[in-house]
C-alpha cells in the first residue's frame, strides 16, 4: 500500500493506493489563505500540518487495515512558498505563497545582482518564486531575515515535520530561482545574490528516490506495521504529470484548473525565459519539462459565472456548441499574466460588444479568451524548439466537452479526455512512493491512463480562430499600456 499526500493552496488531500494502483480511499481537508495587504498571500504552516494529520486520521478511521500496510509515502504540493525557520527549526513568520506578488521590485534587483540568473535557473525571476521573497524579507523584515537559518518549500517543511529531515527534490526546487536546473544542484551564485548559502538549503534528492522515514510516533498514531519510507515527491504539476504518465519526451497535457498550464516533457534542459516559459526539472531522473502558464483559466469562467449570476453549468448549456467565433472578445488577465508576457499589471477586458451581444456570446468569449492565452503558451513552447502533437486535458475545466473542442481548434491539436476522473498530484505522489520503495523504473510504474475520447480540431473553426487570434493579440498590445 502507498499513500499520496498533496498539499494544495485550498486543501490537503490524502490518497490511499494499493499495489495494483487501485485507489482504496481518499480524504480532503480545506485550507484558507490570509491576505494581510493587497497583493499579499500567506498561510500558517501549522494549518497545513493540522489539515494533513486530519486527512490521514480520516483514512485511518475508514481504512485502518489498508493504512496499516502502507510501505511508502509520496508528497506533492504547491510550489514556490517560503517557510523561514530559525536555528531550532521553529517557523519565524507565515509562509509567503506562490500567488503573492509583493516582491516585484526584488525580481529586478535579483536579476541586476546576477545577470546570468536566467541562464542558470532557466527562468525569469518572478514575484511568485521563492528567492525574490527572501529579498523582500531582508528589506522589510530585517530582524526575521537575520534569524533565518533555513528556507523550506511547503512540502519540504511538512516532510521535516513527518521525518525530522530537511530534504527537497528537483522539480519543486526548480521554482525557487536558486537551482541550477541543468545541473540539478543548488547554485551558489544565485544563493549569494539573496544573502544565503547552501547551509540554508535542504538536501536534494530525485523525486522517485528515498527522502526520509516516517517518525515512530506518527507510525504508531496511524497503526502502521512498519515505518514507511518517504519519496522525494514532486511539485504539483510534475506530480500530476507522473500521475498521467507524462514522463517521456513529447508527452504533454493541458491543465484547466484555476490557472491553465500547457506542460511538455523534455529529455534535456530547454530554457526559454524570454517568453516566460518555465523550464524545470521533472520528478524523475534525467528528465525536464517546460510549462506555459496562464493565470486565470477556470478562474475566468468562475468569475464570469459570479458576475452573470448563473452556475457554470447553466452558462455552458445556454451557450451550446459554437459554430463560429463569438462576436465578443475577452482578455483573461484577471490577475496579470505569465506566459508569454510576465506582466502582473495586465487586467481582463471584454471588447467588440454591440447591442446584439448577449450572455451566451460573452460566455463563449471567456472560453475562447482562455484558449487564445493557451495558444500563446503553445507558440512560446514551439519557439523554444519543443513540438507538441497531441495532449491530455485535465482539471475542472475538462468536464466541458465544448471548451475542449474550442481549445483543440485554437491550438490545432488533438486533445484527449480521460475515461476516469484524474487524481492529480496525490496519485502521482503515490506512484513516486512506490518507486522509492520498490526501486521500479518510472516506465514500469507509470501506466498510461485510459482515454475516453479524442477531440480533433475543426478545420473551419481553426481557420476562423487563427484570424481572431491576430485580433486578440492586437487587443492585448493596445490595452497593455493602459494597465
Amino acid at each position: 500500500m502507498f499513500l499520496g499526500l498533496d498539499f494544495g493552496t485550498s486543501a490537503v488531500k490524502a490518497l490511499l493506493v494499493d499495489g495494483t494502483q487501485t485507489i482504496i480511499g481518499s480524504a480532503s481537508v480545506p485550507l484558507t489563505v490570509q491576505r494581510p495587504a493587497p497583493g499579499f498571500s500567506e498561510q500558517a504552516p501549522q494549518a497545513w500540518w493540522d489539515a494533513m494529520t486530519s486527512a490521514v486520521d480520516a483514512l485511518h478511521s475508514a481504512h485502518p487495515g489498508q493504512l496499516a500496510a502502507v510501505q511508502g509515502i509520496g508528497l506533492s504540493g504547491q510550489m514556490h512558498g517560503a517557510v523561514l525557520l530559525d536555528g531550532s527549526g521553529a517557523v519565524l513568520r507565515p509562509a509567503i505563497l506562490w500567488n503573492d506578488v509583493r516582491a516585484g521590485a526584488e525580481c529586478a534587483e535579483l536579476e541586476a545582482a546576477l545577470p546570468n540568473l536566467r541562464q542558470i535557473t532557466g527562468n525569469i525571476a518572478m514575484p511568485g518564486f521563492t528567492a525574490p521573497k527572501l529579498l523582500w524579507v531582508r528589506k522589510h523584515e530585517p530582524d526575521i531575515f537575520a534569524r533565518t537559518r533555513t528556507v523550506l518549500l511547503p512540502k519540504a517543511w511538512l516532510r521535516y515535520r513527518l521525518t525530522g529531515e530537511m530534504i527537497e527534490e528537483m522539480s519543486d526546487a526548480s521554482g525557487t530561482s536558486w537551482l541550477d536546473v541543468g545541473a540539478r544542484d543548488w547554485s551558489d551564485d544565485a544563493l549569494a545574490a539573496t544573502g544565503l548559502s547552501r547551509a540554508a538549503m535542504p538536501r536534494l534528492v530525485e523525486g522517485n528516490a528515498p527522502g526520509g522515514t516516517l517518525r515512530p510516533d506518527l507510525t504508531a498514531r496511524w497503526s502502521m506495521t512498519r515505518r514507511p519510507l518517504l519519496a522525494g515527491g514532486a511539485g504539483d504539476n510534475a506530480a500530476g504529470a507522473v500521475g498521467l504518465s507524462a514522463i517521456r519526451p513529447g508527452d504533454a497535457f493541458v491543465s484547466l484548473g484555476t490557472s491553465g498550464v500547457l506542460f511538455a516533457t523534455t529529455d534535456r534542459f530547454l530554457p526559454y525565459p524570454q517568453a516566460a516559459v518555465h523550464a524545470f526539472c521533472h520528478a524523475v531522473p534525467n528528465t525536464w519539462h517546460q510549462m506555459g502558464v496562464t493565470l486565470s483559466a477556470a478562474a475566468s469562467l468562475a468569475w464570469w459565472a459570479g458576475v452573470a449570476g448563473r452556475s457554470e453549468a447553466e452558462l455552458l448549456t445556454e451557450m451550446g456548441v459554437p459554430t463560429a467565433p463569438s462576436d465578443a472578445m475577452f482578455l483573461p488577465y484577471l490577475g496579470g499574466e505569465r506566459t508569454p508576457h510576465n506582466d502582473g499589471a495586465l487586467r481582463g477586458a471584454f471588447a467588440g460588444l454591440s447591442h446584439d451581444t448577449g450572455r451566451p456570446s460573452l460566455t463563449q468569449a471567456v472560453l475562447e479568451g482562455v484558449a487564445f492565452s493557451l495558444r500563446d503558451c503553445l507558440d512560446a513552447l514551439h519557439a523554444s524548439g519543443t513540438r507538441i502533437e497531441t495532449a491530455l486535458v485535465i482539471g475542472g475545466g475538462s468536464r466541458s466537452r465544448e471548451w475542449i473542442a474550442i481549445i483543440a481548434s485554437v491550438l490545432g491539436l488533438s486533445l484527449q479526455r480521460l475515461a476516469a476522473g484524474e487524481q492529480g498530484g496525490a496519485f502521482g505522489a503515490a506512484r513516486l512512493a512506490r518507486m522509492a520503495v520498490t526501486g521500479e523504473t518510472p516506465e514500469a510504474v507509470c501506466e498510461p491512463p485510459a482515454v475516453a475520447e479524442t477531440i480533433q480540431p475543426d478545420p473551419a473553426l481553426s481557420a476562423a480562430y487563427a484570424a481572431r487570434m491576430v485580433q486578440y493579440r492586437a487587443l492585448h498590445a493596445g490595452l497593455a499600456p493602459v494597465f
